[in-house]
């Protein structure tokens, strides 16, 4: 199995440093409370900027789509930087009850560490509620049948995605993944029964490199592993991960959100792979802010003067 490792450079990210410069003038017109007098104010207090994450996130190239598509959002931009760097920049501003919008979605440990809400989205530019579907490489079945099989059973809820996320902010993912494992064998059973053990084949699961699919990822390896695979664990940008199921260079991934986040890239691949549905429903995404902002809707913010 070829690794896709050793293909992969070392990504830069934007320091929090400097997404707080880019960010800075955000404090400037607001009333001290995160509370805007007039949506023409709050866009001068954010400096008319949007703190969003990687610029390969499926949720980025919808927040730009999102710009273009909105009159109102005209002069807006987004500072594309890192999804440490957003959580950085959102809990700062919630710690001083500032405005900040930034891109966001469910499953997130975010929406059980602070009170957020979605702004409403009447032009559907960030997608509806999205799956989050599992894919193989072609002829998978016939060369790890077991293997096969479980990925094909692999289902969760939201709840379950986020418990792993939410406990993996104080402890590795792996310990997290494990614990949840533990604490929910019923379920884990469920796409093991009946799935006789293998000894030592390899495999390669391909993911994406954010929280939600650190924890699908990382529970699938354990799961995996107690059926006695020897699993590699990538994570790449999205265009990459279906590239590589694709081409067979990785052998599966529970990471696709579907079908708008990476539709692009699903349209593209969908010949070269085999699709065995959801793992996961009922995912969102979209423009997030603290609950204590006085906006409910993407149409409320003004354009720029």
């Amino acid at each position: 199995m070829k690794s896709l490792k050793k293909k992969l450079g070392i990504t830069a990210i934007l320091s929090f440093t400097l997404l707080l410069a880019a960010c800075g003038s955000s404090e400037e017109g607001s009333n001290g409370s995160g509370q805007e007098t007039a949506s023409d104010s709050l866009g001068e207090a954010l400096d008319y900027t949007i703190t969003g994450i990687e610029p390969g996130a499926g949720i980025t190239q919808l927040t730009l789509n999102t710009l273009e598509e909105y009159e109102n959002l005209e002069g807006w931009t987004l500072l594309e930087s890192s999804t440490a760097g957003m959580i950085g920049a959102l809990d700062q501003a919630i710690k001083n009850e500032e405005p900040i919008i930034v891109t966001g979605w469910n499953p997130h440990w975010k929406f059980s560490a602070y009170d957020l809400k979605y702004l409403e989205d009447p032009k559907g530019t960030l997608g509806g509620a999205e799956d989050i579907n599992t894919i193989t490489r072609k002829g998978l079945e016939e060369d790890m049948p077991e293997a096969y099989t479980i990925l094909d059973r692999f289902y969760w809820e939201p709840e379950d995605m986020e418990a792993v996320m939410y406990a993996a902010q104080e402890i590795p993912f792996e310990e997290a993944a494990q614990n949840w494992i533990d604490e929910n064998a019923d379920k884990v059973s469920e796409w093991t029964e009946g799935v006789e053990k293998v000894d030592g084949v390899d495999i390669e699961l391909v993911i994406t490199p954010w929280d939600t699919e650190r924890a699908s990822g990382q529970v699938m390896k354990i799961v995996l592993e107690q059926q006695g695979y020897n699993v590699t664990l990538t994570p790449v940008d999205p265009a990459i991960m279906f590239q590589a199921i694709a081409t067979a260079e990785g052998d599966a991934s529970v990471a696709p959100w579907l079908p708008n986040t990476h539709g692009s890239f699903y349209e593209k691949y969908k010949e070269d792979i085999v699709d065995l549905g959801p793992n996961l429903t009922g995912t969102k995404t979209g423009l997030v802010v603290p609950a204590y902002m006085d906006i409910d809707s993407i149409e409320d913010l003004m354009p720029k003067k």
